[in-house]
C-alpha cells in the first residue's frame, strides 16, 4: 500500500472511490435517488479541475496492485474565516480496505500537510449518521456545532468537528502503531 501526492491521470480512479464511498456510506442516510444519479464521469472532471487548480493537498492511498482504494484532501474551505485554520475536505476509503490503517494514514499525512504550511487546527465536516465521525473523535476530533445540510430533497444534521492540538493530534497519530 502506497500513500502519494495525487496526479492528473488519478481522477477517474479518485472518482470511482469517490462514488462508490458514498454509495456504500451514505446508502439510507442520503436519499437514493441522489446517490444514484452520481458517475465516474462526472466525477472525474471534478477531481480533474481540484488536481489541475492545486489549491489543497490531495492525495491518493494504492493497493499492491497499483489501484487507488481511498483519498484525502485538506486545505481551507471558502467558509472558513478562522485565522489559521484549515479543513480536512474529505477523506474516503473503500469499505474493503476500511479497518486497516489506511484512513489513519491519510488523516495524518493531510493534517501534518496542513500544519506544515501553518494551519494550528482544522476542521472537518461529517453528517450525523454517518459512522465516520466515531474516527474522527477517535483520533482527538471535538464537536463544536452543528447546521443542516439539503441531499436529495432531505434534510440532514451535518456535525462540525475541530482538532486544535494540531501538533499534539500528529504526535498521537504517529505514536501508534500501525
Amino acid at each position: 500500500m502506497e500513500i502519494r501526492k495525487a496526479l492528473l491521470e488519478d481522477a477517474w480512479g479518485i472518482a470511482m472511490v469517490h462514488v462508490d464511498s458514498w454509495k456504500e456510506t451514505y446508502k439510507g442516510i442520503v436519499p437514493d435517488s441522489y446517490l444514484e444519479k452520481l458517475t465516474y464521469q462526472q466525477r472525474e472532471q471534478i477531481w480533474e479541475s481540484n488536481i489541475s487548480e492545486d489549491n489543497s493537498i490531495i492525495l491518493v492511498a494504492e493497493n499492491e496492485q497499483g489501484e487507488i482504494i481511498g483519498f484525502a484532501t485538506g486545505g481551507k474551505r471558502s467558509s472558513n474565516t478562522y485565522e489559521k485554520a484549515g479543513d480536512l475536505t474529505s477523506l474516503y476509503l473503500l469499505k474493503a480496505y476500511q479497518g486497516r490503517g489506511i484512513g489513519k494514514q491519510l488523516l495524518h499525512k493531510v493534517l501534518f500537510h496542513l500544519e506544515k504550511i501553518g494551519y494550528r487546527k482544522v476542521f472537518v465536516e461529517v453528517l450525523e449518521d454517518n459512522q465516520t465521525r466515531y474516527f474522527y473523535e477517535y483520533y482527538g476530533a471535538t464537536l463544536t456545532s452543528s447546521s443542516s445540510v439539503i441531499f436529495g430533497g432531505k434534510e440532514l444534521s451535518l456535525l462540525i468537528y475541530e482538532w486544535n492540538r494540531l501538533n499534539e493530534v500528529l504526535q498521537s497519530l504517529s505514536g501508534e502503531e500501525e
